[in-house]
């Protein structure tokens, strides 16, 4: 049993996620002028294969819609995010980037490339596969914790 907090296997994650995150975060607004967020918001629409709802896009980004409606915002006034009628919901709309918000996807993802290699640089091949094996396990047992909390209300 953990004597402390620092000992959770959950806060030790977080505590790395948080440290990754902060260099990219570093990173980015250095070089491309962007948040961590408006990274991830460029990130995902460029790596889609179809415009995005602003639902869909804050779900697959983690957070709430309402924050996700703010970086977008950002990102559409740069002119780097085009907002598009939605053909299926009147009101609805779809987010694509516009030609230079492709360009800066095409940069911002070598750059996280490089970021990534280099993590994994400083591990054996053998520590990449066990890590890779522990975050598939470690998903899988968290989904599963999710469901068994939510069937225990």
């Amino acid at each position: 049993m953990p004597a402390t907090i620092r000992e959770l296997l959950s806060y030790r994650l977080h505590r790395v996620a948080n440290l990754l995150s902060r260099g990219a975060e570093l990173r980015y607004r250095r070089q491309f002028g962007v948040s961590l967020w408006e990274w991830r918001a460029v990130a995902l629409l460029g790596g889609a294969a179809q415009p995005q709802s602003l639902t869909d896009l804050a779900r697959a980004a983690g957070i709430d819609k309402s924050q996700m409606s703010r970086v977008v915002a950002g990102l559409t006034r740069r002119r780097i995010v085009l907002r598009g009628a939605d053909e299926n919901d009147g009101r609805g709309i779809r987010l694509s980037l516009s030609a230079a918000g492709r360009s800066l996807y095409l940069k911002l993802i070598r750059a996280a490339a490089e970021r990534n290699d280099a993590f994994l640089g400083c591990l054996s091949a053998q520590e990449r596969r066990c890590l890779e094996q522990a975050m598939r396990k470690l998903a899988h047992e968290a989904r599963g914790l999710i469901q068994r909390e939510r069937h225990a209300r």
